[in-house]
C-alpha cells in the first residue's frame, strides 16, 4: 500500500485528499517546521523507514509538553502512520492516527479527519470490527459520501446485523443511484436477509439488463418473486432470461413450462410441452405427460385434457390417472368416457371410483359438455 504526503497538507493536518485547515492549530517553532518539512520530503524520497525512526522519537520526546508540542507530536504521529503506510504496516499507521487524534488540544474538525483516515487502515489491516464502530462514530457527525453508506452496509453485513445494514443500503440506493457488481450484490442480499424481499426483487429486476451472462441473478430474482407470491412477474422474468439465452437446457425449460403453469399462462405452459415432447427437447415419460395434462386441465381445454389424461392413463395403467380422466370426464358430461374410466379405476383399487360411478345420470348419453359441466359438482374439475 502506498501514502504520499504533501508539506502543505501535513501542516494543515490534511491527508489523502482532505484539505481543510486547522486554522485554531497552535504556531509551530521555524525548528519544528524544519524538520517535518524535511521529513516529508525523505518520505517521498522512500526513506520510510527512516521516516519512522525520527517521527516516533520526535513524538515520544514532545509528550507532556505544551499545546505547540502536542500539536508538533501529533504531526509527527501522521508522519510516523504515512511512514508504516509506506511499509504495507496498515496496523501500525492506524494506531499512530489513533494516538494523533487523542492528543489533548487537537481540534475536533482534524480528529474527524484522521478519524475517517483510520478507518480505511483498519480495513486494511483485518480489523473490520473496529472499523466498523470508528465509521459509525465519523458517521454520527458528518452525511459521508455514498461510498461510506456502502462500506458502513458491508460492514454490519459482515455482522450478520440485517437490519442495520439494510437501513445503509436503502440510504445508499437514495443517494447514489442504480448499484451493479458487487454493490448490488450486496443491496439485494441485505434486503432479502432483512425481510425486504419486495426491495431485493426490485434491485436484482434492474441488474437483470446487465446480467446476460448470470444465470443465477435470473434464477434468484425468480425466486424472489415467488416468495412473494407473484407467480406471473416469476414466469415473466424466466420467459425473459430464456429468450436472452441467459437461461437453456432441460431442467430450465422444465421450469419454464412449471412457472408458466403456476403464473397464470397454463395454455402456453401445455404449448410449451407439447411442443417439447415432440421434438425430443424433454424426456416423453409418465412425469411429463402427466405434466401436459395438468396443463391442458388448467387451461380449461376440455378436448385436448381429456385426451391428455387418456393417453396418459392407458400408458400408465395407474388407478390415480383413470380415476382423475373419469371425475374429469363426469365434470365435463363426457358420460360414456366417465364410466369407462371410473370402471377401469374401481378394477384398479380406487373405491372413490364407485360414488362417482353412482353418481352419472341415468340414460345418460354424452351431449353437451358444456352445458352438463355446469351442473356438476365443483370437485369433478379438480386436479390429481
Amino acid at each position: 500500500m502506498t501514502r504520499t504526503l504533501s508539506l502543505a497538507g501535513l501542516l494543515a493536518g490534511a491527508w489523502l485528499g482532505l484539505v481543510t485547515p486547522v486554522l485554531a492549530a497552535p504556531s509551530l517553532p521555524g525548528g519544528i517546521i524544519r524538520d517535518l518539512h524535511g521529513l516529508e520530503q525523505r518520505l517521498q524520497a522512500d526513506a520510510a523507514g527512516e521516516v519512522r525512526g525520527r517521527a516516533l522519537a520526535q513524538a515520544e520526546r514532545l509528550a507532556g509538553g505544551n499545546a505547540a508540542d502536542r500539536w508538533a507530536r501529533a504531526l509527527y504521529l501522521q508522519l510516523a502512520a504515512g511512514a508504516e503506510a509506506r511499509l504495507g504496516n496498515a496496523r501500525a499507521a492506524a494506531d499512530h492516527l489513533a494516538s494523533a487524534r487523542a492528543i489533548e488540544g487537537v481540534e475536533a474538525a482534524q480528529a474527524d479527519r484522521w478519524l475517517r483516515q483510520e478507518v480505511g487502515l483498519r480495513l486494511e489491516a483485518d480489523q473490520a470490527g473496529r472499523a466498523r464502530v470508528l465509521l459509525a462514530d465519523w458517521l454520527s457527525r458528518h452525511g459521508g459520501t455514498v461510498d461510506d453508506h456502502w462500506r458502513m452496509a458491508r460492514l454490519l453485513a459482515a455482522e450478520a446485523n440485517w437490519e442495520a445494514a439494510a437501513r445503509w443500503v436503502r440510504r445508499a440506493l437514495e443517494s447514489g443511484g442504480e448499484p451493479a457488481g458487487a454493490r448490488a450484490t450486496l443491496a439485494a442480499s441485505v434486503l432479502q436477509r432483512a425481510g425486504d424481499d419486495a426491495a431485493a426483487l426490485a434491485v436484482l429486476e434492474r441488474r437483470l439488463e446487465g446480467a446476460e451472462g448470470n444465470p443465477e441473478a435470473w434464477r434468484r430474482a425468480v425466486a424472489l418473486a415467488q416468495r412473494l407470491g407473484d407467480p406471473g412477474r416469476a414466469a415473466a422474468l424466466w420467459e425473459a432470461g430464456w429468450r436472452r439465452g441467459v437461461l437453456a437446457g432441460r431442467e430450465d425449460l422444465l421450469q419454464r413450462i412449471r412457472l408458466h403453469l403456476a403464473g397464470g399462462t397454463p395454455a402456453r405452459a401445455a404449448e410449451l410441452l407439447a411442443e417439447s415432447l415432440v421434438e425430443g427437447d424433454l424426456a416423453d415419460d409418465l412425469a411429463n405427460r402427466r405434466l401436459l395434462a395438468r396443463a391442458w386441465q388448467a387451461a380449461r381445454d376440455r378436448d385436448r385434457a381429456l385426451a391428455a389424461w387418456e393417453a396418459l392413463a392407458e400408458r400408465s395403467e395407474a388407478g390415480g390417472d383413470w380415476l382423475q380422466l373419469g371425475r374429469l370426464a363426469h365434470g365435463w358430461g363426457e358420460w360414456s368416457l366417465a364410466e369407462r374410466a371410473l370402471e377401469r379405476a374401481l378394477s384398479l383399487g380406487e373405491q372413490e371410483a364407485e360414488a362417482w360411478l353412482a353418481s352419472l345420470p341415468e340414460g345418460r348419453g354424452d351431449g353437451d359438455g358444456a352445458a352438463a359441466a355446469s351442473q356438476q359438482p365443483s370437485s369433478a374439475h379438480t386436479g390429481a
